[in-house]
C-alpha cells in the first residue's frame, strides 16, 4: 500500500513539473539571432561553429584569431557581405514604400477628385442660384416707380395727345422687364454664373436710367405744353 502511495506521489510531482515548464516562457536566443540578422538587426548567428561548418555560404561565417592572454583562440564573425542571401528587411521596406506611395497617390487622386467635384458643385449652386438680383432690386424698383407715375402724369396731363410717345415708352420699358425677369430665371435650362448676370443687370439698370431720363423729359413736355 506506501508503494502505490510513493508511486502516486512521484506521479503527481512528475505532471506538476511538466505542467509547470509547458507554461514557461523559453526565450529561444538562437532563432532570435537569426530573424534579427534577416530583417535589421546584427548578422550574427548561433551556434556559431555550426553555421561556419554547416551554413557558412548562408551566413557568411569566418573564423579568426583573437588574442585574449591564456584563453586566445579562433572565434567566428559573421559577414554579411559574404552571405549568399539578402536579408529580408530591405525587400520589405521597398514593398512597404511602394505600397505607401500607391496609397499617396490614390489619397492625391481622390483629393483632387473631391475639389474637382466641390467646385463643379459650387459652379452648378452658382448657376442654378441668383446671388446678385438683391444688389439691383432696389434700384429697379425705384425706376419703375418714377417711369410708371411719370407716364402716367403724362397721360392725365396731355389728355392722350401724347399716347404715342407714351406707348413708345411703355414698351421700352416691358423689355427691360423682360430681360430682368429672363436673367433671373433660375432652375434647370436656365444656368447662369452669376458674373454673367451680374453684367447683364449693370446693362440692364443703364438703359434703364436712360428711360428714366426720357420719361422725365416727356414729363416737362407734358408741364409745359398741356
Amino acid at each position: 500500500m506506501m508503494k502505490h502511495i510513493i508511486m502516486l506521489l512521484v506521479l503527481t510531482f512528475a505532471l506538476t513539473v511538466l505542467s509547470a515548464q509547458a507554461q514557461t516562457i523559453v526565450h529561444d536566443k538562437q532563432k532570435e539571432k537569426q530573424w534579427r540578422s534577416m530583417e535589421d538587426g546584427p548578422w550574427d548567428f548561433a551556434p556559431d561553429w555550426y553555421y561556419y561548418f554547416l551554413h557558412k555560404d548562408y551566413s557568411g561565417a569566418d573564423k579568426h584569431w583573437q588574442w585574449h592572454g591564456l584563453e586566445s583562440g579562433f572565434e567566428i564573425r559573421f559577414k554579411e557581405k559574404d552571405s549568399n542571401v539578402k536579408r529580408i528587411m530591405p525587400s520589405r521596406i521597398l514593398s512597404e514604400e511602394t505600397q505607401r506611395q500607391k496609397e499617396k497617390k490614390v489619397e492625391e487622386e481622390m483629393a483632387l477628385l473631391k475639389e474637382l467635384h466641390d467646385e463643379e458643385v459650387a459652379r452648378s449652386v452658382d448657376r442654378n442660384v441668383d446671388l446678385v438680383y438683391d444688389t439691383f432690386k432696389e434700384d429697379f424698383e425705384r425706376m419703375q416707380d418714377a417711369i410708371s407715375e411719370g407716364l402716367l402724369f403724362c397721360q392725365h396731363k396731355s389728355k392722350g395727345k401724347l399716347n404715342y410717345q407714351i406707348n413708345e415708352l411703355s414698351r421700352q420699358n416691358e423689355l427691360l422687364c423682360q430681360d430682368i425677369a429672363y436673367i433671373h430665371r433660375q432652375g434647370v435650362g436656365y444656368e447662369l454664373e452669376n458674373a454673367k448676370r451680374q453684367k447683364a443687370y449693370i446693362d440692364i439698370r443703364h438703359r434703364m436710367e436712360i428711360l428714366v431720363s426720357r420719361v422725365a423729359h416727356l414729363v416737362g413736355m407734358a408741364q409745359t405744353h398741356y
